[in-house]
């Protein structure tokens, strides 16, 4: 029995050494900037430059994550949200660093 139980702990760990990998290399922000997935744009949101389903779901989760914090930006100021997020896309564009992704008020992406 403790040599079965010895080959369960193994398989247990193997199992481990393969699945964490993925987790650890599950895409960032920055990581996505870096490889051209994404970019900031005009209207104070991140957008989709190339469309994965894992790049579309850390787009989604940041935006939502923005818009709570524009709003509360905006409530505690008396100015609208799109003001809020005008003002803090210009901000991100601006600070965007060379060779990253950028949306043009025409809609194109460009490298900064």
């Amino acid at each position: 029995m403790k040599f079965a139980g010895e080959i369960l702990l193994i398989m247990f760990l193997a199992i481990g050494v393969w699945v964490t990998p993925a987790i650890v290399y599950a895409l960032d922000l920055e990581q996505a900037k870096a490889q051209g997935l994404v970019g900031e744009q005009p209207d104070g949101y991140l957008g989709v430059v190339k469309a994965t389903p894992e790049v579309v779901a850390l787009v989604a989760d940041i935006n939502k994550k923005r818009r709570a914090a524009y709003e509360d930006i905006a409530r505690k100021n008396g100015i609208t949200v799109e003001q809020v997020a005008v003002l803090a896309g210009e901000k991100a564009i601006a600070r965007t660093a060379q060779g990253s992704f950028i949306r043009t008020p025409d809609g194109r992406w460009i490298r900064k």
